[in-house]
């Protein structure tokens, strides 16, 4: 198997994320860095809304220097997560491959291209990048390579799971289905969690407390099911300084 470089690379990134287009390729085709392809993500919705809730999804996994969401035609469903160094990336990659957002699995690979930041540091910049028809010329290889990259990894991944976390519930609460969500930023809107919650079955609602941010109540079909999502995402670190804490709500 191919070896992969050493991963403890910094980053150094401006205020474009990536060179233009698609330009991305499978873990295989090109070494780790620092900037995460994502695709395959809701069309439907709002910009703003949508780089919230990656940045929400993604930081725990490490400092994120800059995350590029278009709502352009071409570059729609897309997105591009800078982390400030490549094992924060290389960790987002295998845990969030597949993760259910908004309703649609995303996609996830390595960027093929540098910011130009990157690229004027290192001496690699090119300005021919910059021009139409090279740009589309490199585009149209580019959408090959990620339509071939995909084909690959539909055959060759497996739905990966890590270490069940231990579960820690309230021991004057019984098993019931709605759990009581804590350590959440004050930030966390219905929406994100809902995000998280909905990838298991029998999910129904949740309810924020508007009078205390920090916490929530989410509620399932039945108690099977709320403790199989507790069991889940116990622990779950919404950002690095954030980590939910998950019990059985008292009645």
């Amino acid at each position: 198997s191919r070896k992969r470089r050493h991963t403890s690379w910094r980053c150094q990134t401006g205020t474009r994320a990536i060179g233009h287009g698609s330009a991305t390729a499978a873990m295989g085709d090109v070494p780790p860095s620092c900037t995460i392809y994502v695709n395959n993500l809701n069309e439907k919705i709002k910009k703003d809304e949508l780089k919230k809730s990656l940045q929400a999804i993604f930081s725990q996994f490490g400092k994120i220097v800059d995350l590029v969401a278009a709502k352009t035609y071409k570059l729609r469903g897309q997105a591009w997560v800078v982390f400030a160094d490549v094992a924060s990336a290389g960790s987002a990659m295998r845990t969030m491959q597949g993760f259910p957002f908004y309703d649609k699995p995303m996609k996830l690979a390595y960027a093929k291209t540098k910011s130009d930041a990157t690229a004027k540091a290192e001496g690699s910049f090119d300005p021919a990048a910059r021009d139409p028809t090279v740009r589309q010329k490199r585009k149209l290889e580019s959408q090959k390579e990620e339509r071939a990259s995909q084909a690959t990894r539909a055959e060759e991944e497996e739905p990966g799971s890590g270490p069940a976390p231990t579960i820690r519930t309230d021991p004057s609460a019984p098993p019931n289905e709605i759990l009581f969500v804590q350590g959440l930023p004050e930030a966390t809107t219905a929406q994100m969690l809902s995000m998280l919650f909905q990838q298991f079955p029998g999910f129904k609602e949740v309810r924020m407390v508007e009078a205390k941010p920090g916490i929530a109540f989410v509620e399932f079909d039945s108690e099977t099911q709320a403790s199989v999502s507790l069991s889940g995402l116990q622990g779950f670190k919404i950002n690095p300084t954030h980590s939910m804490t998950l019990s059985y709500a008292k009645k």
